[in-house]
């Protein structure tokens, strides 16, 4: 799942935007009407209802917050079963965890209708794992890039390392810790590194430097999903 392209700025997936929203509803910090109108804006809907029912059904279930998934093959990050939800949440690259329901986006033309599933328990990062990872990752695979000459095949991606105080700015929920927004931020940055690095084979001399590229960058894609799910993940975050 990409969160960006070249010439765009990297936005929140679908599940993490109502993760925060979602969860800052059910904690009483945002009204209802504020809510519906952020979800609006990309047209969140339960399938079958409404926005408006969409909240309504994971209040009914006795969530008191949600919580992001952002599962890849071979690491289901943020999942915890059981099969269907685990299959779905994967074939769309993320979900959202709220108490026992698991919430899984399909985009339906100018929609995102949201498919409702039986959630089992899961295991996260904490908040301060997920930071400390991202920046030893964005440090390291800075070096390895810098290598393979990263500049003369996808400047942007360079140019995108260099310029790392240049965060996507993102309008975060009341009741969202700062230290979680923007941890979010710098795990899209990130992100967007990855989408940018990967986009083509650019100058690359060799499949073996090609495969090489992505044997480099994928730790960081790695490190860049597991702050934004625990940025995104309230049972996680710091008290």
């Amino acid at each position: 799942m990409s969160t960006a392209s070249p010439g765009h700025v990297p936005s929140l997936p679908h599940s993490a935007t109502l993760a925060w929203w979602l969860t800052a509803w059910l904690r009483g910090h945002e009204q209802t009407d504020h809510v519906l109108d952020v979800l609006a804006e990309d047209t969140h809907l339960l399938e079958g209802g409404s926005a408006l029912d969409l909240l309504a059904r994971t209040r009914a279930g006795g969530a008191t917050y949600a919580g992001l998934a952002l599962p890849v093959d071979g690491d289901p990050l943020g999942l915890g079963g059981p099969r269907d939800f685990n299959a779905a949440a994967l074939e769309a690259g993320q979900a959202v965890v709220a108490g026992g329901l698991g919430l899984v986006p399909v985009e339906q033309g100018e929609t995102v209708q949201w498919q409702v599933f039986e959630a089992g328990p899961r295991q996260l990062p904490d908040v301060g794992e997920a930071d400390r990872g991202l920046r030893e990752t964005l440090v390291s695979t800075a070096g390895d890039l810098a290598d393979l000459d990263v500049a003369k095949w996808r400047p942007e991606a360079a140019d995108a390392l260099m310029n790392l105080h240049h965060r996507p700015a993102l309008e975060a929920p009341l009741g969202t810790p700062p230290r979680c927004a923007d941890l979010a931020a710098r795990g899209l940055q990130a992100w967007a590194i990855v989408d940018l690095a990967l986009d083509d084979d650019g100058g690359a001399l060799s499949s073996y430097e090609v495969q090489r590229r992505a044997g480099l960058l994928q730790p960081l894609g790695r490190a860049a999903r597991r702050a934004v799910v625990a940025a995104c993940s309230p049972e996680v975050w710091p008290h």
